[in-house]
């Protein structure tokens, strides 16, 4: 299974890709969003779930490869929400990019890829994104994507963060097959 755009791959996760996720995982400015720095083990852990919701659900957060080098540079896919989010469950767009590929436009892109594989291979009516309110930078990416902030759903406390935490209002950004 891969995803192809004019810049990138999408494809599932090889054993060569666990030394650049685990480092770009341990990054605390990549994690900064994503709920703190990840072990190798967790970051293995990670791929594995990814390996198996492919397998389940034919959907997962895909590796992404940079096409004119073969770089490793992130993930991107379509996970089942968290069940402990007060929200009804959705089908979860994420992507995570390492440091240096910042700032490129390859959210968007892979981001773009994956909800057209979305609406299309998987048929789904309906595909949505989190994020804490302030991520600025991911919610561009959505509204870039043409996804509409929904207020009703946004606002839930995002899992784990304290009460204090400037990161725990939520927002939800949904998008619908044409």
């Amino acid at each position: 299974m891969r995803l192809e755009t004019e810049r990138l791959i999408l494809r599932l996760w090889r054993e060569e890709d666990l030394e650049p996720f685990a480092a770009m995982s341990r990054d605390e400015e990549v994690m900064r969003w994503l709920g703190g720095v990840l072990t190798r083990e967790r970051a293995r852990a990670y791929i594995e779930r990814a390996h198996d919701a492919f397998a389940r659900l034919g959907m997962c957060r895909f590796a992404i490869e940079r096409r004119e080098d073969g770089a490793f540079i992130g993930a991107c896919g379509l996970m089942p929400s968290f069940e402990e989010l007060p929200v009804p469950p959705f089908i979860d767009m994420g992507w995570r990019l390492s440091r240096e590929a910042w700032g490129c436009g390859y959210a968007t892109e892979a981001a773009r890829a994956v909800l057209h594989d979305g609406f299309t291979r998987l048929d789904l009516p309906e595909i949505d994104a989190i994020t804490a309110a302030v991520n600025l930078r991911s919610r561009a990416v959505m509204e870039r994507l043409g996804m509409a902030y929904d207020a009703e759903l946004s606002g839930f406390p995002g899992p784990g963060h304290a009460k204090d935490d400037p990161m725990r209002r939520t927002v939800l950004y949904r998008a619908f097959r044409p």
